[in-house]
């Protein structure tokens, strides 16, 4: 089971993957808008900001968030790690259901580039 650090980590390299993204993958990561991930196994959300072409975590809080971010994401630590280590694809992790997103339809039609 990934730890809260491992979570924390995987965050910064996506965070550090998206500022050095290009074309549509840049622009998709341009977008403003608070963020909250929930690691359900760890029951804890990181809470920060999408912008500048990265992720800005703020925050770590025990439990699901307590406010709707405008994008809000929700899966085991380890589906995280191996999401952005590239060992799990995006598209059939959210199909199986171990990944969830909820965002507005815009946000979600911008994101897409991301993943």
């Amino acid at each position: 089971m990934a730890t809260i650090e491992e979570c924390r980590a995987a965050l910064e390299k996506l965070s550090d993957s998206m500022g050095r993204a290009e074309g549509d993958v840049r622009a998709a990561a341009a977008l403003d808008r608070s963020v909250s991930c929930h690691v359900t196994d760890l029951d804890t959300t990181f809470l920060g900001r999408m912008t500048g072409g990265r992720i800005r975590v703020d925050d770590t809080v025990p439990g699901p968030p307590r406010e709707k971010a405008e994008i809000r994401l929700s899966m085991t630590g380890d589906d995280l790690v191996a999401l952005v280590d590239g060992r799990l694809h995006f598209a059939k992790a959210w199909g199986s259901g171990r990944v969830s997103l909820h965002a507005g339809l815009r946000d979600l039609l911008v994101l897409r580039k991301l993943l």
